[in-house]
């Protein structure tokens, strides 16, 4: 299993001066580049790169030249935004970075399930989490079967059409959240359609991990690495559902933090195990969100604690050669 890096932490630099930066972390071999949507795209020009493959050949040479690939592209997104401009604007930079992903042999793109209105007539999301009154219900079986279901058949077969598998990350806020969600999901959409794994969206909901690896199986298409803090004070008092500002820790029932810093290295070492028993031997991508450390901070604790038990291979052989 090799170690990556989801490279937003490094948004503000060109791509050449991020290149130069992880000099300094010489066990990082894959890099998950965003193409738009929340990730923005400060390291690729997907336009620039579809339009001239000569382009694309010496994107990839740069980063095989620096002793990296790529893990996967990441356009997290709402295509099922109520407002059509927003949902037409998210599913085109779903397209485009699949049709990138083919140019580019990059075998995984990321995004999110999103997240529809509660009826045609609603112009904001609605996460809905319980089942009781009726209106949820009915409205929850609306999301599903009118919005959801259609929309990711068409797409992953799109998807799959291009030798692309597309990893959703199960993320509160979208329609698909955990484990349920996933595999109800993908038991309509099809086997090209899985989960991006970040254990610390599902940890603060009170999941245990390996239970959930076992569950998705060979559903798991790449794995985040970040770590979330546990507040029992704030969790006793108010739960974990919580929408405290990130910037106030203290007051909440938990935080984002770099791997090591929320779970211990028993708990990281039973997912690397379970994502090998259960047939997982791709990347663990580093996602840096820790409001308490710094970039190199976060960055060197996580690779650290990271490579103390993740066994790294060769990087795959480039296309082009």
């Amino acid at each position: 299993m090799q170690l990556g890096l989801f490279t937003p932490v490094f948004g503000k630099l060109s791509l050449d001066a991020m290149l130069v930066e992880l000099k300094r972390y010489p066990q990082i071999r894959m890099l998950e580049i965003g193409t738009g949507g929340w990730p923005g795209t400060s390291h690729i020009d997907v336009d620039g790169l579809l339009a001239n493959r000569h382009f694309a050949r010496e994107y990839l040479e740069k980063l095989s030249d620096a002793g990296l690939s790529i893990s996967a592209l990441s356009c997290h997104g709402n295509p099922l935004h109520p407002q059509g401009y927003i949902a037409t604007r998210d599913d085109t930079t779903f397209r485009r970075t699949v049709r990138l992903a083919e140019l580019l042999k990059v075998p995984v793109v990321i995004t999110f399930s999103g997240c529809p209105g509660g009826s045609p007539k609603d112009s904001t999301p609605n996460w809905i989490t319980a089942a009781w009154p009726p209106e949820y219900a009915e409205s929850l079986a609306w999301q599903w079967e009118e919005r959801l279901f259609p929309y990711w058949s068409e797409a992953a077969a799109f998807a799959n059409s291009c030798g692309v598998k597309v990893a959703l990350e199960a993320h509160p806020g979208f329609c698909v959240y955990n484990t349920q969600t996933l595999l109800r999901l993908r038991s309509v959409a099809g086997p090209s359609l899985g989960i991006n794994l970040d254990p610390s969206h599902l940890w603060w909901q009170g999941m245990d991990i390996p239970q959930v690896i076992s569950e998705l199986g060979d559903a798991i298409f790449h794995v985040h690495a970040k770590d979330v803090f546990l507040n029992p004070p704030q969790i006793a008092k108010n739960g974990v559902l919580d929408t405290t500002g990130y910037q106030h820790m203290r007051q909440r029932s938990w935080s984002f933090r770099s791997v090591g810093w929320g779970h211990d290295a028993l708990a990281w070492k039973t997912i690397v195990s379970s994502l090998r028993l259960s047939g997982y031997d791709y990347v663990m991508s580093i996602e840096h969100e820790d409001a308490l450390a710094s970039i190199d901070e976060g960055l060197s604790s996580a690779v650290n604690f990271l490579s103390n038990f993740l066994l790294q291979e060769p990087p795959v052989e480039a296309w082009w050669t």
